[in-house]
């Protein structure tokens, strides 16, 4: 991969997952990307050292500024820079200091955050809940239900809002996406799943606003009209790129 020149008002975003890691430099004016996204499999096994070695290698194939920051989106809670547990990479990442593993290896400032906190971010900031106020709730359906919930603008860090019991469930083992595909369900029949997740919900933080993100937002016609809430509830706008994007803004936000 050739650099690429960037301009000056730009942060650099990092998506970490558990098939592939993604990234590019993003303008913090309008949340798009400055230069083209790339994206390296994850290594197998996918070891602290190993991950690090492809971020630098993602940071490595732009031209950016020596004092540019580093936002990383990562598939775990995170707590002052530590990941406290981890599912979809190698168990040897439990208890690291993530900011600390990427700047040794790329020899640059970063800051970490939860996955669905980084999405959460980007659509708050660039996306659907741009002009949002009061409590908003950024829910990503997918194999899982991902959470960001934010007050006033401000971050709730690593909410698992998808791990409630409702009904005697794990909820997102009946509500996620990957429950539509797996039992075969009808649009219709999934959305009494959501409805019912969500007034659960709706009832317990009484939301604002809430996004709904995901793969499954692009057909957010076939579901989102079938459910009745209080909250206004929308489709996510920036997509895959949410996550990248709110790393990104808070990496810059950090710097500040």
């Amino acid at each position: 991969m050739g650099k690429k020149k960037t301009s000056k008002r730009v942060a650099f975003g990092i998506d970490v997952g558990g098939s592939g890691i993604k990234g590019a430099p993003v303008d913090l004016t309008t949340g798009e990307f400055a230069e083209e996204r790339h994206r390296i499999a994850t290594p197998q096994p996918s070891t602290p050292d190993a991950v690090a070695e492809v971020i630098r290698e993602l940071v490595d194939a732009y031209d950016l500024p020596k004092k540019l920051p580093i936002g990383i989106a990562f598939p775990g809670p995170i707590h002052d820079g530590v990941v406290t547990s981890i599912a979809n990479l190698d168990a040897s990442w439990q208890g690291t200091h993530l900011p600390e593993i990427v700047e040794r290896a790329t020899g640059r400032r970063a800051v970490a955050l939860n996955d669905a906190d980084a999405a959460g971010v980007g659509e708050l900031t660039f996306g659907a809940a741009r002009k949002a106020k009061g409590t908003v709730l950024v829910a990503t359906l997918g194999t899982g239900i991902g959470s960001a919930l934010f007050t006033d603008g401000r971050l709730v860090r690593n909410t698992e809002l998808g791990h409630l019991e409702i009904d005697g469930h794990d909820a997102e083992s009946r509500a996620a996406h990957s429950a539509k595909e797996r039992e075969d369900l009808s649009w219709e029949a999934w959305a009494e799943r959501l409805q019912r997740y969500f007034e659960t919900v709706e009832f317990l933080l009484a939301p604002d606003l809430i996004v709904i993100g995901g793969g499954v937002s692009k057909h957010h016609k076939k579901f989102l009209p079938l459910l009745d809430l209080r909250a206004e509830i929308v489709p996510a706008t920036l997509r895959n790129a949410a996550g990248i994007v709110g790393a990104a803004r808070m990496a810059a936000r950090q710097k500040k």
